[in-house]
């Protein structure tokens, strides 16, 4: 009785030992791969800072072979730190009008019912 069974190499066909010889990895790849597979779960299984560690480790390895989008993207993000900036600017002033309006509104309510309150 066999588990496993392995393949003769003589039966082999000539695609099947070209392929297993001339195939070339890219470790970087792997290893940014790996990195982030072990730190998605290593943060599943709630080891954030070894997770944060192994992820960010890959996603470095990942961005090794990006260089110039690296670059592109450092020279844009303080595009997008003002963009964001001005976003957050434009909240502040919408929020803060409508708590002015509120505050008006209740001091006009509060007047309507101090003009009829029966005695």
């Amino acid at each position: 009785m066999n588990i496993a069974s392995f393949p003769n190499p003589e039966n082999r066909t000539s695609r099947m030992t070209a392929m297993a010889h001339n195939e070339q990895y890219d470790w970087a790849k792997v290893a940014a791969c790996g990195s982030l597979v072990a730190g998605g779960l290593l943060l599943l299984t709630g080891h954030k800072k070894a997770g944060l560690v192994m992820a960010a480790s890959g996603t470095a390895i990942a961005l090794m072979d990006h260089e110039e989008t690296l670059k592109r993207w450092w020279e844009a993000l303080p595009g997008y730190v003002d963009r964001a900036q001005n976003m957050f600017e434009q909240v502040r002033d919408v929020m803060e009008g409508v708590a002015e309006k509120g505050e008006a509104l209740r001091r006009a309510m509060g007047r309507a019912a101090e003009t009829h309150i029966p005695v």
